[in-house]
């Protein structure tokens, strides 16, 4: 799985998330795998993108 998983961010999503990795997973290779095992093996590869820190809002009262 890990190999289909670089080969899609290598083709075509690079800036994909494990959420839509898992969706191309199922269906383009036919795999059985839910959105949680692809997070897993995309934190394993280190392909995982860095999330936007939300700031808090101290204007706003």
């Amino acid at each position: 799985m890990k190999e289909y998983i670089l080969e899609i961010i290598e083709t075509e999503g690079l800036y994909y998330g494990y959420y839509k990795i898992a969706v191309l997973l199922r269906r383009k290779f036919n795999l059985i795998i839910n959105k949680k095992k692809a997070y897993r093996l995309c934190k394993e590869l280190k392909v995982l993108r860095p999330q936007r820190k939300i700031k808090p809002n101290i204007l706003e009262k």
